[in-house]
């Protein structure tokens, strides 16, 4: 007998209790719930806790052969699996469930499968399906002919397709971007791998690439064990090469990634990177070894940092390499830091407070250039910082605290031991005119012992000095914003500023009387020209009455700006603490200018420039500009000072005038750069104007989709530092999202 219910509408019913009612008077269990699925049997084989739910338009069932056939929008769900089709029949004699058309399983870990046609038993876990296919995280998409389902962990699949590929909108059947063709493969859901037999990459359906054995992480893993991509080059130094690094997850804070190196011209070399997660921080290893100039060389670098609890936090930082010359070469260990000539290293305690900060470190160097002298590189051992700033008390000002001490050694040179305070206390306040104050005291002061102060870096009269000194300072600064709504014509601003500081004169004693370690150089511009002291440290201060003056400037018109500034400072006496070069020995300075241009949000310039106070020559000049738009942009850069900015002004003058040591700098950068969608190209170039000769240049060349990455880099550097001659990198990286990635390098 066959007994067929219907709904009253053709729609799904929205709860499965209403197809429970309509099915009431069929012998489904005692809860009017197909038991199926849920094992073989014409009796009423239904289990209570895992029973099977289904809702559809149509129900049909035929008592003598056991089927019942549910049709239009059906939906079945059991132990967290949902299927979707047109029709579904179950087979309450063998337990099996038979899907036809828009076949849809969901499983609960989130795999959704679709399928032409689809058998499956034992709580949809086992099955077979036709006309497969899966859509994968990260976009990844994997089609069969046919598959065999295991326990839902396994899915055997036959003559596959996969793909992170998107199909063509107006041509769905032309081939994608690359896909991988397989004769069988196995997507093994417990262990998130997909294994490929007989596999061929094709790219735009042209075969590529062949191999009797593949497989990759499923899309949906973050971290696998496994081999990594290779990496194929050759260098100077190295000959061709090869890497194959093997990525091992060791649990789920932890892992480790071994890497061999194979050159033809110097000998082998394996690297090792071991990371970890902990609750309060992490932990970085980073050791390799290898052969090259006839010695046996490595690194080892390693970085950490842990949370004490929710202010204090420590960390560390070790960097150590046998060469230099091993470092750039196999670009492993030290390279991890920049620069291979010089490895800083230090280990850290730290908090933060509210409006406040403490830091107690120890720093320490390695040079490995031949020019570096171990010996003469500072040993910093320890230092402590403390800074503080305060809300405005119950007079309206604010208390601005920096503490700090050090211990500065070096077995050829000065050692240094220092302690310093920094208090400030300023407070603003508005002129009947509208007019803006701010008053402000400042006060330095430190103790200093020193030894071997007559060498290097600062060669003083005696070796031994045993000092202290205090300067306090009080300042008063008058700013008057003038500005006008011009309507259509935007907002204008004129602000003329002017500083005056009050403070004993510090002289240029200093020099032979307290060691340097913060202030060794400086550039005196609009960014210090209020400061109260323009050097970076307080190793040298700036005292004695001076003023400094200012006109400021600004137009706002719709989204164009125009901002400039203008200013000089003042003294009473020169002050022969600063060299000639910088501007401010005299009792009149140089003038600093600075300018900002931003008629658009295509164009932007932003110039700053100091001249002598004399012929109005320029003494220092930097430019900054970028016009365009993200499609296409070029920008330019350039630079000039009278003076090389990386030397030790203490130092006695050069045997030679016309020295390197006092030459001026002077080069311009040029870059561009484009973003079209998918397609994305940087340059740059930069020159040394002094020289007449190129310092480097390069470019990025970027295709990048749903699916692929191609990655074209150049790059050629002509400065030669220490024992590196200078270097050219050509490198292009191939990525197939979702697979991995190969390239070649150049060196």
């Amino acid at each position: 007998m066959t007994v067929m219910v219907s709904p009253r509408t053709p729609r799904r019913p929205k709860s499965p209790l209403l197809l429970a009612l309509l099915v009431s008077a069929v012998p489904l269990g005692a809860h009017a719930q197909l038991g199926a699925l849920a094992g073989a049997g014409a009796g009423p084989a239904v289990s209570r806790h895992d029973p099977v739910t289904f809702t559809a338009d149509q129900v049909e069932y035929d008592r003598g052969t056991a089927l019942v056939t549910a049709r239009g929008h059906v939906e079945a769900w059991q132990d967290g699996r949902v299927l979707q089709a047109d029709r579904i029949v179950f087979d309450r004699n063998t337990g099996v469930a038979a899907a036809t058309g828009h076949v849809v399983l969901q499983d609960p870990n989130g795999q959704i499968l679709y399928a032409d046609y689809a058998e499956l038993t034992k709580d949809m876990r086992d099955g077979i399906l036709t006309g497969m296919s899966a859509r994968l995280p990260q976009n990844a998409r994997l089609a069969a002919n046919g598959a065999r389902r295991t326990d839902a962990t396994i899915n055997e699949l036959s003559r596959v397709v996969y793909s992170s590929c998107d199909l063509c909108v107006t041509d769905p059947a032309r081939p994608p971007l690359w896909q991988i063709h397989a004769a069988a493969a196995v997507q093994d859901l417990e262990h998130q791998k997909i294994e490929y037999r007989d596999v061929q990459l094709e790219m735009w359906g042209t075969p590529v690439a062949y191999t009797p054995y593949f497989w990759h992480p499923d899309p949906s893993v973050k971290r696998q064990s496994g081999l990594l991509a290779p990496s194929v080059g050759s260098s100077s130094s190295l000959g061709g090469f090869v890497s194959q690094p093997y990525y091992w997850v060791i649990d789920g804070q932890s892992d480790l990634t071994l890497t061999p190196i194979i050159t033809t011209r110097a000998g082998p070399a394996f690297d090792a990177e071991y990371h970890q997660r902990f609750n309060n921080g992490y932990l970085m290893l980073n050791t390799s070894a290898g052969y090259m100039d006839n010695s046996v060389q490595g690194t080892i670098a390693t970085r950490g940092q842990f949370a004490i609890d929710e202010t204090w936090r420590m960390g560390f930082d070790i960097n150590r390499a046998s060469s230099a010359p091993y470092v750039r070469a196999f670009h492993v260990g030290a390279a991890l830091v920049g620069d291979a000539n010089l490895l800083p290293s230090q280990i850290y305690l730290e908090g933060f407070g509210v409006g406040a900060y403490s830091r107690l470190d120890s720093k320490f160097y390695q040079g490995l250039g031949g020019t570096i002298i171990a010996a003469q590189l500072p040993i910093v051992l320890p230092r402590y910082q403390y800074s503080y700033f305060g809300t405005p008390d119950a007079l309206g000002g604010r208390l601005k605290v920096d503490a700090g001490a050090f211990n500065v050694y070096r077995s050829d040179g000065t050692g240094t031991r220092r302690a310093s305070l920094s208090v400030e206390w300023s407070r603003p306040f508005t002129g009947p005119i509208g007019d803006l104050w701010k008053v402000t005291l400042h006060g330095d002061a430190a103790g200093y012992n020193a030894s071997q102060f007559n060498e290097q870096p600062n060669f003083g009269p005696k070796p031994n000095i045993d000092a202290a000194r205090a300067l306090p300072q009080m300042a008063a600064e008058w700013r008057w914003p003038l500005a006008r709504d011009a309507g259509a014509w935007g907002t204008q601003l004129i602000e003329p500023i002017v500083q005056v500081i009050v403070a004993p004169r510090s002289g240029d004693s200093q020099l032979q009387r307290y060691p340097n370690e913060d202030s060794l150089d400086f550039e005196f511009t609009d960014s210090n020209l209020f400061g109260f002291n323009r050097f970076p440290g307080i190793d040298r201060l700036e005292g004695g009455v001076r003023a400094s003056a200012a006109l400021h400037g600004a137009w706002y018109l719709g989204g164009t700006t125009f901002d400039g500034l203008v200013g000089q400072s003042y003294r009473t006496v020169p002050d022969n603490l600063f060299p000639a070069v910088t501007g401010l020995r005299d009792r009149v300075s140089d003038v600093v200018a600075r300018a900002t241009v931003s008629p658009t949000n295509w164009l932007d310039v932003t110039y700053r420039t100091r001249l002598d106070k004399r012929t109005g020559a320029t003494r220092m000049a930097e430019a900054v500009t970028s016009v365009g738009v993200p499609k296409f942009r070029v920008g330019g850069g350039y630079i000039y000072s009278v003076y090389n900015p990386y030397s030790y002004y203490d130092n006695p003058a050069p045997p030679a005038a016309n020295s390197p040591f006092f030459s001026s700098r002077n080069e311009a950068t040029l870059t561009l750069s484009s973003d079209w969608g998918r397609y994305r190209f940087s340059g740059f170039v930069r020159r040394d104007l002094v020289r007449n000769q190129m310092v480097a240049y390069g470019a990025d060349l970027i295709y990048e989709d749903e699916c692929f990455i191609f990655d074209l880099k150049f790059a050629k550097r002509y400065v030669a530092y220490l024992s590196d001659p200078g270097a050219t990198t050509v490198l292009f990286q191939i990525t197939l999202k979702t697979i991995g990635q190969f390239g070649y390098r150049a060196l």
